[in-house]
């Protein structure tokens, strides 16, 4: 009875929508919640004042050890989109092309592209987000679908981002024909949307991420994409072989467990913090974060997947390694991707990439 009580007193203090505009789902666990964000709020003003510091006189961002080690332990909200601007390059693009994203908008139409950008996002909710099976939305609708959970892309708010999003994916596809509109980006695009609150600064860390961090992840063969979940494969070989070896077992092909993970960045797979923190380590240090929160998951639940004794049984292990304390509990779980993958190096990933690369194009 007094656990209920502290149950509902803490969903009585805790909004029921966050500050990125996403209800909490009817399981939330508030009081476990507010437990770990007592303790992170203090550990998040320490952090502003720090950045504050370091981010004075209102300048350029330049690359350092030392901003790398702040960005490891967290970007405040407040300063994210800049950081995410800075280090990612997408200042310095955006900077060097005035008026180009308006001309992106503005230019002639790209009728397969709008109806891609309409249809084929709904088709990616039914293979990326199965919650939302047999909610598709009518063509022309599915903005609504995006994130069915978050109140600012829902019609009839104010602002509504449903255009907003729309724009942005819409003027990537004119940017960049090679790629068009892939599905997963709507979901990159709209949280990019949520932290810049911009559309052209979404625009150019969407440039960022499809044309620089993860090159081929969005091209219409998805190389890049399929070759660092080989890759991902190729490091639970060496560093978690039992895991490994229970894939063999069952022939089962990486793609299946975490191709959601890769190719929404871990957006609706983690929480919306979590993600969000990977996001800041994303833009500065590269791919390779990928692997690293990709291992940590495995091998800080390397005994739950063991227990798996059929496929199905291994995919339903691989979604609940991504829910609970261990995740949500953000600051802790940045802490554990850097020091429980071991090192992960650039040399030995682009070796790896070559070899996983050159086996994937041998099979056509």
């Amino acid at each position: 009875m007094e656990s209920a009580g502290r149950a509902q007193a803490a969903r009585d203090r805790v909004p029921r929508i966050d500050e990125y505009g996403f209800e909490r789902p009817e399981d939330f666990d508030y009081a476990a919640y507010e437990e770990f964000f007592s303790a992170y709020l203090a550990i998040l003003t320490r952090r502003a004042i720090k950045w504050s510091r370091l981010l004075k006189g209102g300048g350029g961002i330049q690359k350092s050890m030392t901003l790398k080690r702040y960005i490891r332990k967290g970007v405040p909200l407040e300063h994210r989109a800049r950081v995410w601007m800075g280090v990612s390059g997408a200042q310095a693009q955006m900077d060097q092309n005035p008026g180009y994203y308006r001309h992106l908008l503005q230019g002639e139409r790209d009728d397969s592209l709008e109806e891609a950008i309409r249809t084929e996002t709904a088709l990616c909710l039914s293979i990326i987000c199965p919650r939302t099976l047999g909610l598709l939305p009518p063509s022309g609708h599915y903005m609504n679908r995006t994130f069915p959970d978050n109140v600012r892309f829902r019609k009839g708010s104010d602002p509504c981002l449903q255009r907003t999003l729309y724009n942005v994916l819409l003027a990537y596809g004119h940017h960049n024909r090679g790629v068009g509109y892939c599905q997963g980006m709507n979901f990159i695009a709209g949280y990019l949307i949520l932290v810049t609150r911009s559309e052209e600064e979404s625009f150019w860390l969407l440039d960022a991420l499809v044309g620089r961090i993860l090159p081929d992840y969005y091209s219409p063969s998805m190389l890049g994409l399929k070759t660092d979940q080989e890759v991902l494969g190729e490091l639970v070989r060496t560093k978690l072989p039992a895991v490994a070896a229970l894939m063999d077992s069952h022939g089962l092909l990486w793609t299946l467990v975490v191709s959601r993970w890769f190719i929404c960045l871990f957006v609706d797979v983690l929480p919306v913090e979590t993600v969000l923190r990977v996001w800041d380590c994303l833009f500065n240090e590269g791919s390779k974060i990928i692997f690293r929160v990709a291992l940590t998951l495995i091998k800080q639940h390397q005994a739950l997947i063991l227990e798996a004794t059929s496929v199905p049984d291994i995919c339903e292990k691989f979604k609940e390694i991504t829910g609970g304390s261990f995740v949500t509990e953000c600051h802790t779980f940045m802490q554990k991707i850097f020091s429980a993958p071991g090192s992960l190096s650039r040399a030995s990933i682009a070796r790896l990439r070559e070899r996983c690369r050159a086996r994937l194009l041998a099979q056509g």
